[in-house]
């Protein structure tokens, strides 16, 4: 398994996520104090929320993170890369934009590959994630989006928009397993589902570089409760065997 040292280190390796749209303000407000109480390695909110969590967590380390084409991807490329310009003048530090499957389920990789470079290059030095639905794709399109998401600069594959999910590790770790193998430089991020500690370390060790998941919060407290706060007494031992 995935040897996590203590609670900070879990913490980094998780997007912190909430993209309800039906949240309110005090609710936000409540989900990036959380965040920022743990200090996790990014937030994912939707772009109304951007503004807000750049002043919670102005004094903080954490990346905030947002969406484009969410959560179909069918939207044309001009109006992905407007939502692009939009949250990174919000102050975004990190783009999730899913693919057009249109296109991939079509095999027009070149379409697929001019999308992601043009939003590539409105990111700049941000980071890019392509989310892909990796429940509603054969293997073989698995492998053809991470080779052209690689190909066109992207720094992740997000393997979910959380709608649609794989059902067992294993399809997660199918998933990973395909994206190193077609794709060795780019990272990954599993998404979708992942609500206990557990799972988390499963997905970790299967090869993901982060987890994106709603439970954070529930998954490091826990993780804290279990490894950190638990007081273990230990009984005297006597080491010199009695006649």
């Amino acid at each position: 398994m995935y040897n996590i040292k203590n609670s900070k280190e879990l913490a980094s390796l998780i997007n912190y996520t909430n993209l309800n749209n039906m949240i309110t303000e005090s609710g936000m407000k409540e989900f990036l104090e959380q965040a920022k109480e743990l200090n996790f390695h990014s937030v994912v909110v939707s772009p109304t929320y951007v503004p807000l969590a750049k002043e919670i967590l102005c004094d903080t380390g954490i990346k905030v993170g947002s969406v484009v084409g969410y959560p179909l991807g069918f939207e044309n490329t001009e109006s992905k890369i407007a939502e692009t310009q939009e949250l990174l003048e919000k102050g975004a530090d990190e783009i999730e934009a899913v693919i057009n499957l249109s296109y991939l389920k079509d095999e027009k990789y070149d379409l697929l590959e001019n999308e992601i470079k043009q939003i590539k290059e409105t990111v700049g030095d941000k980071i890019l994630k392509v989310v892909i639905e990796s429940k509603a794709l054969e293997d073989y399109e698995k492998a053809n989006a991470a080779k052209v998401a690689e190909k066109s600069g992207a720094d992740f594959i997000k393997t979910s928009t959380g709608f649609v999910t794989p059902n067992h590790i294993f399809e997660n770790v199918n998933d990973i397993n395909i994206i190193q193998k077609y794709a060795p430089k780019i990272k990954i991020e599993v998404y979708g589902g992942i609500d206990e500690y557990k799972f988390a370390n499963q997905i970790l060790t299967g090869g993901a570089d982060l987890i994106g998941s709603d439970n954070g919060y529930g998954i490091v407290k826990r993780y804290k409760e279990l490894r950190e706060n638990t007081q273990v007494k230990p009984k005297p031992i006597t080491l010199t065997k009695k006649d």
